[in-house]
């Protein structure tokens, strides 16, 4: 039994499993920063859709019409893949000479110069704004619908005062419509916490690509096979880990529910 107990203990503790622990962080801040920029996207869309302008609108109807319609996965792959190489265009019109271009045997970057050699850093940066970018447009349709059921009376009541139009859609409308928006941005929030599993298709050690690496049949010469097809079983600890996130999550977002709702519940429809 002692031994059993031991064998598990240093199993579960060494090298490749510690880093699989740490990898949970990338999933987390992905999911954070994703979910902010999709904050922003959204306020931002949903602003363009309500301006006077016809030009705003139709950037802002255009924007959340065309992202949600591409799947998810083509636009975490196309972004992150045309950002990089955009950036390397660039960089090539400045370092790179006629006669590098020449010597250059690779079809890309243009020239060595211009290689931009991308980390897990930048990698993640750049995963996290490919889903505020997608869930941005699914969050401008929330918001605006719910700037939309925001009580006239208010907001007339704002420019009686004399507020300007910034004044009434900052300090007014924006802030009343939080209210209507949480339980929309809820689900756009569970579609992040979901969506950061598609991590490791950008070359980031992710907890699912680590699950998929631990649980595969490991065989070592000294030894012989140590276990078998395993991958269920982590793939099991990355079901608990995201039920455990969507239940915090929903406890969180009840408690802004009530913390915006305060003194106009009332007037929402149940």
């Amino acid at each position: 039994m002692f031994e059993d107990l031991a064998f598990w203990l240093g199993y579960i503790t060494n090298g490749k499993h510690l880093t699989w622990y740490a990898s949970f962080q990338f999933t987390i801040y992905a999911a954070l920063l994703g979910g902010a920029l999709a904050v922003v996207f959204g306020l931002t869309g949903a602003t363009l859709k309500n301006s006077r302008f016809f030009a705003l609108r139709l950037l802002g109807s255009t924007y959340s019409s065309i992202v949600r319609g591409v799947p998810d996965v083509l636009f975490f792959l196309f972004f992150p893949l045309a950002f990089e190489q955009g950036v390397e265009w660039l960089v090539s019109t400045q370092v790179c000479s006629p006669e590098a271009i020449a010597a250059q045997t690779a079809p890309w970057p243009p020239c060595r110069e211009a290689n931009w050699f991308l980390g897990t850093t930048e990698y993640l940066l750049l995963a996290s704004v490919s889903l505020g970018l997608v869930y941005g447009a699914f969050a401008t349709n929330v918001i605006h619908g719910a700037m939309r059921a925001v009580p006239a009376g208010q907001l007339e009541a704002a420019r009686a005062y004399g507020m300007s139009a910034s004044q009434v859609l900052w300090r007014v409308h924006i802030r009343q419509m939080w209210v209507y928006a949480l339980p929309g941005l809820s689900n756009v929030w569970m579609l992040i916490v979901k969506a950061t599993s598609l991590l490791s298709l950008l070359q980031i050690a992710d907890i699912v690509l680590w699950a998929d690496r631990l649980g595969a049949p490991n065989f070592l010469p000294a030894v012989g096979l140590v276990h078998d097809d395993w991958r269920w079983r982590y793939y099991l600890v990355l079901f608990v880990f995201y039920i455990l996130v969507t239940w915090l999550s929903e406890r969180a977002f009840e408690a802004l529910m009530r913390r915006t709702g305060r003194g106009i519940l009332s007037e929402v429809p149940a």
